[in-house]
């Protein structure tokens, strides 16, 4: 497997900063999830006319192996923006050679209500969009996909082949009441991507903690994904950006390499 960190987890550090830290410390490549002030990739400085070809040199030697959007194509509210913004997405990751793009149901990460034939019908239209760019649009295992029976059912109706699945390991987890087994059973032939983090549940509300610090069967994952012969990205998702309380990138950047690395030889 390859061995990721998301821009989420740094939401203080430049472009080159990220870049080095990442080739530093053996990463593979990098989750573009925001850099600096800058959240939405196709209109980031680094990414425009003018700078990205500079921005592919400094990248050498590393991959962006996928664009982390925010597009949110189960529920009709800002349907037409966030259809659109998919569609930039997936058009960015052809210039610089992502593989893939994250999109999701809803913006919740536990169990949520969304339209489900709404969702599907502009999956189906992403998945085609994508085959253009060579892109594939990953649906993540969040809200009503928490529920990851519910996933599968999605994907195999979508009848497309430029289809896949992000698999937030924490999510159904912790949300859908899934173990490890059941996910892996449900999406397993479809994970192309995967998110790791961990937590507890404390007062009724999900804590984050450094990997093995939380209660998450997160070697039973790796394991699993091992199983399948999954030989994709498996990335930690820090959020940072949205919990500044939580440790710094430095620290817990190089921490997981390290703890990542001890699970796969396991």
């Amino acid at each position: 497997m390859k061995i990721g960190f998301s821009t989420l987890g740094c939401p203080n550090w430049t472009l080159s900063e990220i870049l080095a830290t990442a080739k530093d410390l053996g990463y593979n490549g990098v989750e573009i999830r925001g850099i600096a002030s800058e959240m939405y990739a196709p209109t980031m400085k680094c990414f425009s006319s003018e700078q990205i070809d500079k921005t592919l040199q400094k990248i050498a030697g590393l991959e962006i192996p996928i664009l982390t959007s925010n597009s949110c194509i189960a529920t009709k509210v800002n349907i037409d923006n966030n259809v659109k913004e998919a569609m930039e997405y997936i058009e960015l990751a052809g210039k610089i050679g992502a593989k893939y793009v994250r999109i999701m149901c809803t913006n919740r990460a536990m169990l949520d209500d969304g339209d489900y034939e709404l969702a599907l019908g502009y999956y189906k239209a992403l998945a085609k969009y994508g085959e253009k760019f060579s892109v594939t649009p990953l649906i993540e295992t969040n809200g009503m996909f928490c529920d990851t029976e519910l996933l599968k059912k999605f994907i195999e109706e979508s009848g497309e082949s430029n289809v896949g699945v992000l698999w937030d390991i924490h999510h159904p987890y912790r949300y859908g009441r899934e173990t490890i087994a059941q996910t892996i059973s449900n999406i397993g032939k479809y994970i192309k991507y995967a998110h790791i983090k961990d937590s507890i549940r404390e007062n009724g509300a999900t804590v984050y903690k450094m990997l093995g610090n939380g209660d998450l069967p997160l070697q039973e994952a790796v394991d699993s994904l091992k199983s399948i012969g999954y030989d994709g990205y498996i990335t930690l998702e820090w959020v940072k950006r949205w919990q500044p309380d939580l440790a710094a990138p430095g620290i817990v950047f190089a921490r997981y390499i390290d703890d990542i690395k001890g699970m796969l030889k396991e």
